[in-house]
Formats: C-alpha cells, structure tokens, sequence
C-alpha cells in the first residue's frame, strides 16, 4: 500500500503522525510511505532520519495527498485540506466529527473513507488510540492550569501546592477516565486538594482504591457539582462519550458560583466540550476570559510536547495501521471488530450513530458496507 504523511498545518500542531520507527516497519513489509518535507521537524525528527527508515520524502502536501492510498495524520483535516481527499482515499487520524458539522460534511462529499482513531473501541469499552494523548492531556491540564492560576495571567493567585502553614488550591476533576485519572494523579502529587467526579460507582470505587490520600471521588450530579465549584481553584473538565458531543456539566449562569480567577481547563473541547462557555484556542493564544473565569480549552494540548506525543501515539496507531496496510481497510475492519467501530464515514455514508445523531444526518450501519 502507498502511505502518506502530511505535515499537520492546524495552527500550533507541532505532532506528526508516523514516528522513523513506525516508517521502517512499514517499509519493511513492502509498503511505500511518503512523508511531506519537515512533517517530523517539530518532533524532534528530520527528513534524513526517514529517509534513512526507507521512507521518501515529497515537498508539498499535494504531492503527499495525491499519491497516498492511505493518510495517516494527527489531527482532523482543515478546510485547505478537504479539496485533497479523493474518493476512496483511507483516511486514519483523529476525527471528532460530532464537534464540527463542516468537516463532516465535506467529508461526506469527498467518498473518502474516514476511520477515526477515538471511535476505536476494545471489548472493555476501552479506547486504544485515544489513550495515550488522554494521558498526555490529562497531565497537562493540571500543569497548564496551575500556570494559569498565577496572577499576573488572570488567576486567583494560589498555589498548587501550597506550602507549609498555607493550603493547597483545590482542584476538581469532571470525568474519571483516563484524562480524569492521569489530572487527578498529576494534581495530587503536586500536592492539590482534589475531588474526582464520575457517574459510574465501579470507577469511583476503582479510583478510590487507587489514588492518594489527597484525592476523594464524589458522584457527579448538578448538585454536588455547584457545590463543589464553590470553593474549587481549578476545574478540569475531563468527560468524554465515545463519538458523540460532550455534555455541558457546567453551565454560563453556574459561573457566578465560582471565585473570580477560577481556572476551567475543558479537555473535552474536541468533542464539543463539557462547559456551555468554551471555545477552541490554540497554543497561540490559549485562554479567554468570561465572567472573570479563566478558561483555557486548547483543542490540542498534547502538540505542546510534540515529541513525547508523537512516540506516544505512534506506540498506539501502529498496529492497526500495519493491519490496515496489509489488508486494506475494508478486509481489516471485518477482522478487527474494534478497528470496525472506527469507521465514521465510508465512500458519503454516516456509518457511526453518535455523529449521525448530532447533526440529524441519515444513519447507515457499519456491517452494511463491510458485507
């Protein structure tokens, strides 16, 4: 199979898709792979290194789209990127389709073949390929946010920690996932106070079991939310349904409740977001203020730690990609029941319902267009 590995243009996207690691075992088996001119640069990898792992390398991003039969990215296409998707073309990146109606559509017009990496699901209900930047978000949410809890950048002014005869901020965390998780680990070991919100009493009990002395697990409900908000420094939001918009725990009016220089930091901005007030930002310009709240909502954290992303996420997508690659995509997904879950969008059909649903778009099942 002919891959290609353009260079990510969204704004502050330093990750790029395929690690020299992931091209040589691609290569090896016989694959051709294209990288675009400088995609690695910004992760700490060259064109010469994957040059030296049997990859070539192409100068423009056209060339790349043209030749591929499959694209392998990072993060969802953007408008200057939708004219390159042909029919039939496999596309493997991060999608979050029930976000951003535009990108659905035009993928629908394209024929492509869409398959997301959020939407594939193991038997545990776990997310393969979601994972690893879950964790490298979930860790940054807390680093982002204690940094936007200083003064001088519009927070309340405490530290994380605390220091001795002072009390820790008080951190909250919406979600026990893995972002969830990994922001209530970072948090507490940091020193936070933190509570941890879910509604599903297994995972509380699991958390509980888990986590340090300084974390406590709370079921998540309107009520206990608000009161929580009322003494809580930062705010993680950090909930997730697989494919579908995230939902608003936070409302515009429950602002009020809450400290002038609270920080929300909403995790879940690629699914739509879970506060009614974020926005998507980027690592140019990642926070805005409403109500003197302080909301930073990033729609790609981890391309701020580009080269421990990308080794991250190559570890993850490898697998399925040489699958794919060996099989084709259709052949693969009727194999792998999980890598079946991450179709979305095949040849102008909505094969996932939660995207079908969030825009009221016909909805066609998956084993349809695999029989």
């Amino acid at each position: 199979m002919i891959i290609g590995v353009p260079k990510e243009i969204k704004s502050s996207e330093n990750r790029v898709a395929l690690t020299p690691a992931g091209a040589l075992e691609l290569t090896k088996r016989n694959h051709t792979v294209y990288v675009q001119s400088t995609a690695g640069e910004s992760s700490g990898f060259p064109d010469e290194i994957y040059i030296e792992a049997g990859a070539r390398i192409l100068p423009t991003i056209e060339e790349v789209y043209a030749i591929a039969e499959m694209i392998i990215k990072v993060k969802e296409p953007i408008e200057s990127e939708y004219k390159l998707i042909r029919k039939d073309q496999l596309v493997f990146t991060y999608f979050h389709f029930a976000s951003y109606e535009p990108l659905t559509d035009a993928m629908i017009k394209s024929g492509a073949v869409c398959l997301a990496y959020e939407t594939v699901e193991l038997p545990d209900r776990s997310l393969p390929l979601l994972v690893p930047m879950s964790e490298v978000a979930g860790r940054m949410a807390i680093q982002e946010g204690a940094k936007y809890l200083e003064k001088p950048l519009g927070g309340i002014g405490i530290l994380l920690g605390g220091v001795p005869g002072v009390r820790p901020a008080k951190v909250l965390v919406l979600g026990g996932g893995i972002v969830g998780m990994q922001a209530a680990k970072m948090a507490a070991g940091l020193g936070a106070q933190v509570t941890i919100m879910d509604i599903s009493l297994p995972r509380l009990r699991y958390l509980a079991d888990v986590m340090p002395a300084n974390v406590i697990t709370m079921y998540s409900n309107e009520f206990n939310i608000i009161q929580e908000i009322r003494s809580s420094e930062l705010v993680v939001g950090a909930v997730l349904i697989p494919g579908a918009k995230a939902p608003n725990l936070i409302r515009r009016d429950m602002l009020k409740e809450m400290r002038p220089g609270t920080v929300l930091v909403d995790v879940a901005v690629d699914q739509g977001g879970c506060f009614e007030t974020t926005r998507p930002t980027t690592h140019d310009d990642p926070i805005y203020i409403i109500d003197d709240i302080v909301h930073y909502s990033v729609a790609n954290m981890p391309g701020a730690v580009p080269y421990t992303s990308t080794i991250a996420l190559t570890n993850a997508t490898l697998p399925y990609a040489i699958q794919l690659a060996e099989k084709g995509w259709k052949q693969a997904c009727i194999e792998n029941v999980p890598l079946k879950k991450g179709l979305n969008v095949v040849n102008g059909k909505v094969v996932y319902e939660g995207v079908a649903d969030a825009f009221g778009l016909p909805y066609v099942p998956v084993d349809t267009i695999l029989s």
